[in-house]
């Protein structure tokens, strides 16, 4: 789904292991590192969508997470101009997300990255809130910031330390 503005309806997760560290995936047969996502599909919520990837990319029910919180609002970034396709109908510029913080209620041996036809992810660690934003690709990190300072209240401690 694609608004009037070019932005792909999106839902971010964050997967916490109640440490205060959060599941980092390594997108497959690369070496870029994210949070799980992905998009909303016609006539599905946020949180349907949520569930949806969940299954999908890291292979956990909702029976194995407890959903923390949620951000108000759709958080947006752009895609750079080398990523864009102006031929395709509507033209996507970015996407728009709603970010999920869970935790982890089950064991993480149950965590699976090869649960649909067209796995995204072949790694998988856990992180601190601070490695995303230094490690993700440049053009997602501010919108990962204004995530983990939506979703996490003790990460704009952790900012002000590294100044």
């Amino acid at each position: 789904m694609i608004d009037q503005d070019g932005y792909r309806a999106n839902v971010g997760i964050m997967l916490s292991n109640g440490e205060g560290e959060l599941l980092w995936a390594r997108r497959m047969g690369r070496d870029g590192w994210q949070f799980p996502q992905g998009g909303i599909q016609k006539n599905e919520t946020p949180q349907q969508a949520l569930f949806r990837e969940l299954k999908e990319e890291i292979g956990l029910d909702v029976n194995e997470v407890e959903v923390l919180k949620s951000t108000d609002g759709w958080l947006r970034y752009d895609l750079p101009k080398s990523l864009q396709r102006p031929n395709s109908k509507p033209v996507c510029i970015g996407q728009k997300q709603i970010w999920f913080l869970l935790k982890l209620t089950s064991s993480e041996e149950f965590i699976k990255l090869d649960c649909s036809e067209k796995p995204e992810f072949d790694r998988w660690r856990w992180i601190q809130p601070q490695t995303a934003v230094e490690q993700v690709i440049e053009f997602k990190r501010g919108v990962y910031r204004r995530a983990l300072l939506a979703l996490l209240p003790d990460f704009s401690l952790g900012l002000k330390q590294r100044c």
